[in-house]
Parts: C-alpha cells; structure tokens; sequence
C-alpha cells in the first residue's frame, strides 16, 4: 500500500500509516514509550558492547559483527537528547531492516507488540520550529499510556544519522 500525502495534511497521514502498518513494537527510552513499525524489525538482541569507531558522532556506539553482517549501533537515548543512557540487563538492541540497510538501535527496554485502529492514531501537534518532529508520525492512546509513533526509516535514513547514502536526484 503506498501513501500518498497531499491535502490529506497531518491527521490523514498519521491515519493512513497506522492502516497501512498496524502492528507496532513498542519500546522505551527514559520514561516515554515510543513504537515503530513492526515489519522493520529483523530481530531484538540483548545489549553488548560494539567495537567502537573512531571519529564517529557520539550516538553511534559502534558496530557488532551479527552472523557475518557488520551492522551500526545507534543510541536513541544519546540521539534524542533523553540524558545520559545506562547499559544494563533491561537495555537491548532492536535489529533493523531500514533503507536497504541493517542497522541497531540501543533502547532502554522492548514493551509488546501492539495493534493499533487507524483511529487511536492522532497528528503530532504543532510545536515551534525548535522542536524536530519531522520522524514523528502520530500518537496513539493504548489504554493508560500514549505511544510515540516513529517512522524509523526516514529517521535512520536521514541526512543527518550518516548511515545510508543519501544521493539526490
């Protein structure tokens, strides 16, 4: 199912990717919840340290060696700016299958796997250009918590992470 975004504007959009992907693999970073597509999930691993590289930005931590493929480790915490991460046996790293690439990302926890109506999805408010919510695709209501739904190709493949090669056109 492709999207198409036009004068759907912001709730149309976060609509349509909750019916097009309605399964999410939620996961937290300090205290918010956050989900993303299920279907971009290869595996979830428990935290090891990866081989780190020298001069990379501060949330890579490395790499690890995952049956042959050589796959980079992203921090959330560090990229988002949620404080000062800690590595303990709650920590793990997500696999992904994103923009032709395998990548992982560390979390402070995986919490379910979970089914979202098209209509538990809500736009992200408007916020002051201060606040990036550019990967942000909605949020959604699940019982007594609220789930941050991030569309984790756009932000893995973004410019600005420096893991796959953005070519233009």
């Amino acid at each position: 199912m492709m999207l198409q975004q036009g004068t759907q504007g912001t709730a149309g959009t976060a609509a349509a990717i909750a019916a097009q992907a309605n399964e999410f693999l939620t996961f937290r970073l300090g205290r918010e919840e956050y989900g993303i597509e299920i279907l971009k999930v290869q595996e979830i691993r428990g935290w090891e340290q990866p081989t780190t590289i020298a001069n990379a930005p501060e949330f890579i931590k490395g790499v690890i060696n995952l049956r042959g493929t050589i796959v980079p480790v992203v921090d959330m915490r560090v990229k988002f700016n949620l404080g000062e991460p800690r590595y303990d046996q709650f920590t793990v790293v997500i696999i992904l299958n994103v923009a032709g690439r395998v990548v992982g990302m560390v979390v402070d926890s995986v919490s379910d796997v979970v089914r979202l109506a098209a209509e538990q999805v809500r736009a992200v408010p408007e916020f002051s250009s201060s606040l990036d919510t550019r990967y942000i695709t909605g949020l959604a209501a699940v019982e007594d918590r609220m789930l941050i739904l991030v569309d984790i190709e756009k932000l893995m493949a973004s410019a600005d992470m420096a893991l796959v090669d953005c070519t233009t056109n």
